[in-house]
């Protein structure tokens, strides 16, 4: 596959996290989450599979944007995704907690999951389009 290819594949997958349908069912975060799965999370607290389970599960709705993705293949199956993410306020216009964002990504049984990522507070950025 070429790399842009993959590029498009690992990022419409790492979006469907973003969406609150897929997050608040834990049958589609558990078949994108590798069993290894761990998460270094922007307030600094580590979490493993089953607990992002249960906090997405339970989280209220959120609006998340991202940008600049880019991808960097670590060695065949294994892709570092990278990406910048704030929230969207609750007024709809403005958008605050950003992050920087990397995720770890492994082809296992010919299915991509990701098995690490992490979230770093950044300073604000501009986004490159509305939604």
């Amino acid at each position: 596959m070429p790399q842009s290819d993959l590029l498009e594949a690992l990022k419409a997958l790492e979006m469907a996290l973003h969406q609150p349908d897929v997050r608040h069912d834990s049958s589609q975060v558990a078949a994108l989450l590798h069993d290894n799965f761990m998460e270094f999370g922007r307030s600094g607290a580590i979490y493993h599979k089953p607990d992002i389970l249960t906090v997405l599960a339970e989280e209220a709705p959120v609006r998340l944007y991202s940008q600049d993705y880019a991808l960097k293949l670590l060695a065949d199956g294994l892709a570092l995704l990278t990406y910048r993410s704030a929230q969207w306020a609750a007024a709809g216009e403005q958008l605050e907690r950003h992050s920087l964002r990397s995720s770890i990504w492994r082809r296992t049984a010919g299915q991509w999951q990701m098995v690490f990522h992490q979230g770093t507070p950044t300073e604000p950025f501009a986004p490159t389009t509305g939604a």
